[in-house]
Parts: structure tokens; C-alpha cells; sequence
């Protein structure tokens, strides 16, 4: 046997009957030989990781522009929180921590740079519409590894897509475990990065909530993986409890209050969001400007397809870079 067929015998002895086995994978985009050492979601992983979409990631803001310090987060860091969260939550369960983990590294691939303040702004003018988590799939699917895509598994697309609220339920629990972790992290996260640059204080914090959830980040954090766990054990779906469960709307609904919606903290994304609505219009108006890489979509798809690829995948400072160049007047010298 190989190493990898070794490791499908043990995940058909040792994970829970929910769960997704790596020899059982509806397959991949386009046909590959199994690798001899790893399985099938141990090797998206892996491509994901290596992948230059996954590197952008780390200049890209989480939910605070531009933040003069070393310790907010940034997307590439709510990704890693999301990855170790719902290994947590997969481990405890009998899931398969290697499909989680290779879902939640590639679940914000497709996220514009401003955070969801860029996702708005190409939601409102793109004709095509658009959400972070399809374009993540996109990603994969089209726009990596020079248009050949990553070539991922059924089940980690699926995962990916159905990550964000308001999307249908992910058809593997792993999947569902996904859209928890992300929600878990992102909520504690943020309270933490609000917390530190002054946006809230602690005795802001509902104290509904923090009688359920705890009173600091650790706390919360436990609270909520404990009871994903001990709520969706022997269920046939991945749940809170109904306390736990009002406590976190309660917390969701006060962050949108307080810090999503700040004019503090908030205040600097309108402009964010008219530079990515001044650069598409460029675009749109001036295709062949638009990078090698972009122009085969741009006559397979369109030119709306293909601006709407080429900002969504730019980090902040690119695409500050980028208006710079093309809309704020440069001093003229000889050279």
C-alpha cells in the first residue's frame, strides 16, 4: 500500500459515518493521478497554499483599512484563525480535518481588496454582480495557475461556495463545519481589533453576552467551539444550542452597531470603494490596458468578466498604487 492509501484505510476506520472520505471524492475539475504520499484533500490544501491568489491574501483587509499596527488582522490571518477553528470543531466530531482545513484556506481567495467595502462597491457596478465566495471558486476553478485553475476537488469547491450566510447549506458536513468557523472567528477577531484600536471598550460588550460567551477573547472562543461540538454530536447537522445561538446574534447585531457601521473605524471606505468603482470604469473604457493574463477572458467572457477579475484579485496597496498612477497627477521632471 501507499502512504496515501494508507491513510484512506485509516479514515475509513477512524472518522465518524458523516464524515467525507478522501477515497470517495466526487472527483476533480478535470482528471489527475492520485498522489502516492497524499490525499485527495490533503493535496488541495496544499495547491491552495502554493497558490499566488492564497499569498495575496496577507495584504488585504480583514475589516480595518490600512490599521498602523502589527497586530489587527488581516485576511490571510482570519484565514488561518478560520482553519484552526474548524479543525477544532472537525477533529471533536469524527469530520475530516483535511478537507475543513483545505476548504477554509481557499475560502477567501476570491475576496476584494477593502474587505467587504470591495465587495459592495463591485456588487453595485459590476453588471455581472458578484460575491466573494463565488469568485473564491472562480479562482480556483479559472483564474489560478495561469488560467488552468487548481484543478480542486468537487467537495472543496462546494465547501468554498457555500461558506457565506444567506448561500444553500454545503453538501458535506466538513462544509458545514466551515461556515461555523468562519463565523466564530471573524466575530471574536474583530471585538479583538475593535478593542484595540479604540472603537469599543470591553464594558461595551453586551453583558447578556458575555454571561454566556465569557468576557475575553479566549473565553469566547471556547464557549463557542465547546458548544458546536456538544450541540451537533449525534445530530445530522452542525448547530449551536439555542442559548449560545441568541448569544451570538445578540453579539453580531451589536458589532454592526458599533463597529461594522462606525464612522470611526468605517469612515475611510467610501473612499476606498469610489477608487475600485473609478478603476473599473477605466478598465471597462480601456481593455487593453488590462494585463496579458486577463485579455484571453476578456475575449472568451467579456470585458465586465474580465475587469471584475483583475480588481477583485488586487490587494490594498496595488490597487491604491494602481489609482495613483492612473488618476493623481505625477510631477513633471527631466530625466
Amino acid at each position: 500500500m501507499t502512504i496515501r492509501e494508507k491513510l484512506e484505510e485509516r479514515e475509513r476506520q477512524t472518522l465518524s459515518p458523516m464524515a467525507s472520505l478522501s477515497a470517495e471524492s466526487r472527483g476533480r475539475q478535470f482528471p489527475a493521478e492520485p498522489c502516492p504520499i497524499r490525499t485527495e484533500y490533503q493535496r488541495d490544501r496544499d495547491r491552495i497554499i502554493h497558490s499566488k491568489s492564497f499569498r495575496r491574501l496577507k495584504h488585504k483587509t480583514q475589516v480595518f483599512l490600512s490599521p498602523e499596527g502589527d497586530h489587527y488582522r488581516t485576511r490571510l490571518t482570519h484565514t488561518l484563525e478560520v482553519s484552526q477553528i474548524g479543525r477544532t470543531i472537525a477533529r471533536a466530531l469524527g469530520l475530516n480535518e483535511d478537507l475543513v482545513e483545505a476548504a477554509a484556506m481557499g475560502h477567501d481567495i476570491g475576496h476584494t481588496p477593502f474587505g467587504h467595502a470591495g465587495e459592495y462597491a463591485l456588487r453595485e457596478i459590476c453588471p455581472l454582480g458578484f460575491d466573494h465566495n463565488e469568485q473564491s471558486v472562480r479562482v480556483a476553478e479559472r483564474l489560478e495557475n495561469d488560467g488552468k485553475g487548481l484543478n480542486l476537488t468537487w467537495e472543496v469547491r462546494d465547501a468554498i461556495r457555500c461558506h457565506s450566510s444567506g448561500c444553500p447549506s454545503a453538501q458535506t458536513f466538513e462544509g458545514r463545519v466551515l461556515r461555523y468557523a468562519d463565523k466564530i472567528a471573524y466575530i471574536n477577531h474583530d471585538i479583538e481589533d475593535a478593542l484595540r484600536g479604540g472603537v469599543i471598550y470591553p464594558i461595551d460588550i453586551p453583558l447578556e453576552v458575555s454571561q454566556v460567551l465569557g468576557f475575553t477573547h479566549g473565553e469566547r472562543i471556547n464557549a463557542l467551539v465547546v458548544d458546536a461540538i456538544s450541540a451537533s454530536r449525534g445530530q445530522d447537522r452542525i448547530c449551536q444550542s439555542p442559548q449560545v445561538g441568541e448569544a451570538m446574534a445578540v453579539l453580531k447585531e451589536f458589532m454592526f452597531a458599533n463597529v461594522y457601521t462606525n464612522p470611526i473605524a468605517k469612515g475611510e471606505e467610501s473612499k476606498a470603494q469610489d477608487m475600485l468603482k473609478m478603476l473599473f470604469g477605466y478598465y471597462q473604457k480601456n481593455p487593453d490596458e488590462l494585463p496579458a493574463d486577463f485579455q484571453a477572458i476578456r475575449l472568451e467572457e467579456g470585458v465586465d468578466r474580465a475587469v471584475c477579475d483583475y480588481i477583485a484579485g488586487m490587494t490594498d496597496p496595488f490597487a491604491v498604487s494602481e489609482y495613483t498612477r492612473l488618476f493623481i497627477p505625477m510631477g513633471w521632471g527631466v530625466k
